[in-house]
């Protein structure tokens, strides 16, 4: 992977707000084509980048750390889970206890 070093301004790059923080990574096809490659590159940012965001001292225990893509509606559709017409709803995922009282609570 190429190493580049910005010292100027470019395009959205301001050298000025270079400092110490926690990593976050940012992969995108500026045309908005869908492909499994951008998905395998974005892999390699979270794997290669050491100090991120939430990053557990444990090893044993996730950090939370990981990509936001796309479920494509006619995934969805495939699942048998009746949602409105392409563009209009949004998914997300809940990470709830695991005890059954807990669970119910939290049905959508």
């Amino acid at each position: 992977m190429q190493q580049i070093n910005f010292s100027n301004q470019q395009g959205l790059y301001y050298p000025e707000n270079e400092h110490d923080a926690c990593g976050v990574g940012l992969l995108v096809n500026i045309r908005g084509t869908k492909s499994h490659q951008i998905v395998e590159k974005g892999l390699q940012v979270l794997e290669h980048m050491i100090h991120r965001g939430a990053e557990g001292a444990d090893p044993k225990t996730g950090d939370g750390a990981g990509i936001m893509i796309q479920i494509p509606h006619e995934f969805i559709l495939l699942q048998g889970i009746a949602v409105p017409e392409k563009g209009h709803y949004g998914t997300g995922l809940v990470f709830c206890r695991s005890r059954a009282p807990t669970k119910r609570r939290y049905s959508i």
